[in-house]
Order: structure tokens, then sequence, then C-alpha cells
């Protein structure tokens, strides 16, 4: 019983740390496309680091394109997240930046999003390196066609996503249960077998435990 408490153990540690190790890898999604009148929005830009990158210098240039295709800048990352000058009054004050510390994730959000805010948006990463003597510098361009709706349309894929999920905590809670009663039915009848040794060898009479038998000679 003992190992197979520990063999569960191991397994339920294994789990978190495979959960754990999940979470720091940087993987490079796309962006939601559709914003609802009146929400914040986030607008996802991600640029994942090879190990040679990690001591780059990383700027960040985000644009809009609106249905008069005029593209104004709107935000930027300058070795701090800020308002370009002269920013258009639309944006001015709505946009905060929701990037993380390692310069990834490189995304930023709009407050109370309107119908206006409807086009396509650019996020333009530009990572600059410097090896000795050596200069490099590598740019990743995203774009993202942004719609604002009245209401939420509801999304099958993520539907599905969250029943999956349910049911997947629902069968690892179940297998616990069924464990736990598992080990708890194995250590009673362990119990009950040594009760029961013991209850035979009280009811053996004294005198035989005394005088077992008469010793067998030749």
């Amino acid at each position: 019983m003992a190992t197979h408490m520990r063999l569960v153990l191991h397994l339920l540690l294994l789990f978190l740390f495979a959960v754990q190790e999940v979470r720091l890898v940087c993987v490079e999604v796309p962006s939601n496309s559709e914003a609802i009148l009146g929400r914040a929005m986030k607008l996802t830009c991600i640029y994942c680091m090879k190990r040679e990158e990690i001591s780059a210098e990383t700027k960040v240039e985000w644009s809009y394109t609106g249905p008069d295709n005029e593209n104004m800048l709107i935000y930027l990352y300058d070795r701090q997240p800020q308002e370009p000058e002269g920013v258009d009054v639309q944006w001015k004050g709505r946009l905060t930046w929701s990037g993380s510390k390692d310069l990834q994730d490189l995304s930023i959000s709009i407050k109370n999003v309107t119908l206006n805010d409807t086009g396509k948006y650019e996020c333009k990463v530009s990572r600059f390196f410097e090896f000795d003597s050596f200069k490099h510098s590598a740019t990743k361009t995203t774009e993202i066609d942004l719609v604002v709706k009245k209401k939420a349309s509801r999304d099958t894929a993520a539907l599905y996503s969250e029943i999956m999920m349910y049911v997947l905590l629902v069968f690892l809670t179940l297998w616990l249960l069924v464990e736990m009663v598992y080990c708890y039915r194995k250590i009673s009848r362990s119990d009950e077998q040594a009760q029961d040794s013991a209850t035979d060898y009280l009811a053996i009479p004294s005198e035989n435990k005394e005088n077992p038998g008469p010793a067998v000679t030749e």
C-alpha cells in the first residue's frame, strides 16, 4: 500500500511539474479579432526570443489603419511604453501596455472600445543585437483585423474547449476518489486479517500453547 501511495504522489508531482514547465514556454498565438462595444480589448502581439536574443534591445511600434486607409502611429515602446507625440485624439489615454517584462509579449489594450476602433492594427517589433563588433537587427510585423460588435458571438471552439476542460476535471476527481477508496479498503482488509490472526491465537487453549505435543523420537 505504501508503494502504491508513493506512486500516486510521484505522478501528481510529475503532473504539476509538467504544467509549470508548459507555462514557461513562449508560444506565438494569434490575437482575438473580435471586440465588444464598451469593453476592454487586448491586441495580442508575441515575438518569442531565441537564447541569443535575450540581451537584445527591443522597440515596438503600434499603428492603426482605418476605413479611410490612413495609417497612423498610436503607441510606442522604446525603453518604456509611451504615447507618441501628437497622437490622434481618438487614442489619447485609451491605450495601455499589456506586455511582459521579458518583452516576448508586446501586447496593448484598448479601453472602452467604440465602433470607430474597427480597422487594421499593426505591431512592428524590432530587435537589435550586438556581439563584439558585429551588429544585427531583426524585425517582425503582426497584423490584426479588428471588428467591433455590439454583442459577442458564441465561439464554438471556445465552448468545446471549456466543455473538455470540465470533463477532464471531473475525470481526474473521480480517479482520485477511486484511488482513495481502493487504498482505504486495502488497509481495512489488512487490519481485519491481523485482527483475525490475533483472535485465532487467543482462542488456542493455554495448555496447548505451553505443551505443543510430545517430541517425536525414532
